[in-house]
């Protein structure tokens, strides 16, 4: 993740000196020294869709008729829904906010701690660990068990579906019986221990549920997750962040299939209005440029529902800084750590010489 850029000049102690020249960033003019970047601040969105599937019994139809279980669904069928949303915000480097800090020959040795993408992270300390987002891991799918392996032999022999419903429903009437017999102590074989009492319910229970499963049919689940990812540079309202189609699951956003999930974005405005520069004000050129973010509010809705907020600062929306070459002297030895997902200041300090 990191890239320590190590310029090691004539001095041996010591960090960027008063004779250090941060000038902008160009593409293809490469001075001696770091190239580097600050970072803009990405809204990464994890959305987990929850799928269910039903698939019907092999003797729907007689439901209502042998256990008395009215409105049995008598066709496949398939339905998603959203879950669970999750949000953390990422760090990316911003193309138009590239700087490059230039050594001369009196310049002490340095270290510039950049990330893969050039985002600077540190001057003289260790970046801060960036938060990675939760990986996701579907539960695991449930083997089934299969109701033919608990049909009895006249079950199985039966001459047609009906029968072999009515004397199905039959065996589960029996195994709900001898359920409660055991539960009261009242069977006629019962169990010596807690243990092997548990065991005989557990596979009475299995038995009912898989027999069960004939008529009122079965009911799976399989959750997705999906990531949408978003770099805003100003408010905005309503935009479409994803449709969800009940039948189909997430889908293309501009297809009226699905119902639409909204995003809005306002700038809170913490920041005060930067004053401009005076134009007769000399420029100094020592030193290295830092983020100060402005503070953001998320909104996502489900149609008109408002199901989720979340709040976060962000470099696009403040402005940049810039930190004196003073502070980066030979006098002492100065740590600056900015944050990887803002750019801003986390933690400057300097080391005065014994």
């Amino acid at each position: 993740m990191k890239n320590l850029l190590t310029a090691i000049l004539l001095a041996a102690t010591g960090t960027i000196n008063a004779q250090t020249e941060t000038i902008q960033y160009r593409p293809g003019i490469t001075p001696e020294g770091a190239v580097y970047f600050l970072p803009k601040t990405a809204i990464r969105i994890a959305v987990q869709v929850e799928k269910t599937t039903y698939t019907p019994g092999d003797f729907c139809q007689y439901a209502q008729k042998y256990l008395r279980i009215n409105d049995v669904q008598q066709k496949p069928s398939e339905s998603y829904k959203v879950t669970k949303i999750d949000v953390i915000t990422e760090g990316f480097a911003d193309k138009t906010k590239g700087f490059a800090v230039k050594f001369n020959a009196k310049t002490s040795a340095t270290n510039v701690v950049l990330s893969d993408e050039g985002v600077l992270l540190a001057i003289n300390a260790d970046a801060q660990e960036v938060d990675k987002p939760k990986e996701f891991t579907p539960a695991p799918k449930l083997k089934q068990k299969s109701p033919r392996d608990f049909m009895s032999s006249e079950v199985l022999s039966a001459s047609s579906t009906a029968k072999m419903a009515e004397l199905t429903a039959l065996d589960i009437y029996e195994i709900r019986e001898s359920r409660n017999l055991l539960t009261r102590g009242q069977a006629d074989f019962m169990p010596k221990d807690g243990a092997q009492l548990r065991l005989m319910l557990e596979n009475l229970e299995t038995q009912d549920k898989a027999l069960t499963q004939l008529f009122t049919g079965i009911i799976t689940k399989d959750t997705t997750e999906h990531i949408f990812t978003i770099i805003p540079e100003k408010d905005f309202s309503k935009q479409i962040l994803f449709r969800l189609s009940q039948k189909l699951g997430i889908v293309d956003s501009d297809d009226l299939a699905g119902a639409p999930y909204y995003i809005d974005i306002k700038d809170l405005n913490i920041l005060p209005a930067k004053e401009p520069v005076p134009a007769n004000k000399k420029v100094e050129k020592n030193g290295v440029f830092v983020n100060v973010p402005g503070k953001i509010k998320m909104y996502i809705y489900k149609g008109n529902e408002l199901i989720y907020t979340y709040e976060t600062m962000a470099a696009q929306y403040g402005h940049t800084e810039f930190l004196s070459g003073d502070l980066f002297n030979k006098r002492y030895t100065t740590h600056l750590t900015l944050n990887p997902v803002t750019g801003a200041i986390m933690k400057l300090d300097a080391e005065m010489p014994k």
